[in-house]
């Protein structure tokens, strides 16, 4: 087996066709020059240099071997390349998941810049629901998730990344439409109401519920989704509670209103597990937007 440097012995005087320029570029005396390449034809078992006291010259195989000891040397400057680019996070892969919603102000700002500015990290999206990204992100699946809190903060750490207020959607023909005023927790007395699940939408169905805790509205539907909440009130269905940012997805039918005392802002979370090693994550949190 031959050595790198055993190639870049042979690449300089082949190239030079001296072996003293060769050793002059390459910083060192002529003996070891000359024994580094007796030793790589030794390895492969062929001259590759015709040397006497006037001239050196290339073997017909020493022709053919130095096109292939160029590529594997600049494959292994390549590879030593690549691998301090991965190292400062300038190339690599993130596995990035995200909610509809999260898509609308945050995810398409964030896969520009890194088009622009890492343009050699590779992005695999995954569109899940929270709790979907946190299963996968404790899972090693999804190295950053956008989406809702809560979560275990033992494990998970993250940043939040867009505030918004509260609104209701509601069919456009609807009384509540036609009130021109921010819409109070009274307002929505007996009304029909499209909520969250539980479960899978956790974040969204207690801010619903603390909402209209005092009106006692008749919740039928419970889905997961805020795209699939906003076809159902278009379909006259009920009335709904989402974040501002959803009158861009351009559901026909409907018309939002502002809410009075609607609370705490809707929050948007980065999140990443705490014991992440990866560079590439560690340069993409360094370009999300913190809102504080």
């Amino acid at each position: 087996m031959f050595s790198l440097d055993q190639l870049s012995a042979f690449v300089a005087v082949a190239e030079e066709l001296h072996f003293g320029r060769a050793a002059e570029r390459l910083n060192m005396t002529q003996p070891p020059l000359s024994r580094q390449v007796q030793k790589l034809e030794r390895a492969v078992r062929v001259r590759l240099l015709e040397r006497d006291n006037r001239k050196v010259e290339l073997t017909e195989a020493g022709r053919a071997f130095l096109v292939e000891a160029r590529l594997l040397l600049a494959l292994v400057e390549t590879a030593g390349d690549l691998a301090r680019r991965v190292d400062r996070g300038a190339a690599g892969t993130l596995r990035l998941g995200f909610t509809a919603t999260s898509a609308i102000r945050t995810l398409g700002p964030l896969l520009r810049r890194l088009s622009e500015e890492l343009p050699d990290v590779d992005v695999i999206l995954h569109e899940r629901v929270t709790p979907a990204q946190l299963d996968a992100l404790l899972r090693g699946e999804l190295d950053l998730g956008l989406g809702r809190p809560p979560f275990d903060t033992d494990v998970l750490e993250s940043r939040v990344v867009y505030r918004e207020p509260l609104c209701a959607v509601v069919p456009g023909n609807h009384r509540l439409a036609a009130l021109g005023r921010p819409l109070t927790a009274a307002d929505f007395a007996g009304e029909q109401v499209i909520s969250y699940s539980p479960t899978q939408a956790r974040y969204f169905h207690e801010l619903t519920v603390r909402f209209l805790a005092e009106s006692h509205p008749r919740i039928e539907q419970r889905v997961q989704q805020i795209l699939t909440v906003i076809l159902l009130v278009a379909a006259g269905r009920g009335v709904a509670l989402v974040p501002a940012s959803a009158r861009s997805l351009g559901v026909e039918g409907v018309a939002y209103c502002d809410l009075e005392d609607a609370g705490d802002p809707v929050e948007l979370h980065a999140i990443w597990r705490r014991d992440a090693t990866s560079p590439v994550l560690r340069r993409v949190l360094t370009m999300l937007p913190e809102h504080r």
